[in-house]
């Protein structure tokens, strides 16, 4: 159980590279007011859905990388391994949109304008519209821990087949052992 509380701490905390990866890499979305209202400088602009799909690639990619260390340092694996490793990658996932958001562009998107002035261009806030790329990491996760322990797990002894019956029928039983 400690195990497992370790490696959803750990995998969480991974978290903060998300949000950071995906403030730098995500599209910007570019805004503009015209003293009234804040528009989209590109209506046809598909930076909103970039972004979103800027957190679910990194998110994946990151519990594709997170299972394989757990799998490497944890082979014999185990419920409480797996548990850590898919409630550590939920956290992280929401550790790492809460960090894009709060370190990217402002949320308050008039007072931004307003302090950009009218007829500026200027960047909208990182927003994460697609709630479902949050299970990206844990989904990933799972999937690679699944593969690697089928593949490179610790396997279980072959049982041993019961003595094959002869043309007399079945052999006799060994005879008791004396103490």
């Amino acid at each position: 159980m400690a195990r497992g509380v370790l490696i959803a701490l750990l995998v969480a905390v991974c978290g903060v590279v998300l949000g950071l990866l995906w403030l730098w890499l995500a599209p910007r979305i570019p805004m503009v007011s015209d003293g009234q209202a804040v528009y989209l400088k590109d209506t046809e602009g598909e930076e909103a859905i970039g972004a979103d799909g800027w957190f679910a690639l990194l998110a994946a990619v990151l519990g594709v990388v997170t299972a394989a260390l757990v799998f490497w340092r944890f082979r014999r694996g185990g419920v409480a391994v797996v548990l850590g490793l898919a409630v550590g990658g939920v956290a992280a996932s929401v550790i790492g949109w809460r960090v894009g958001v709060w370190l990217g562009p402002p949320t308050d998107i008039v007072a931004h304008a307003k302090a950009v002035g009218p007829k500026k261009v200027f960047d909208g806030p990182l927003e994460l519209r697609a709630k479902s790329a949050l299970v990206a990491w844990p989904a990933a996760a799972m999937l690679v821990h699944l593969c690697l322990t089928s593949a490179f797990g610790p396997r279980d002894p072959e049982p041993v087949p019961p003595p094959a019956a002869g043309p007399w029928g079945p052999p006799p039983p060994p005879p008791p052992v004396a103490h």
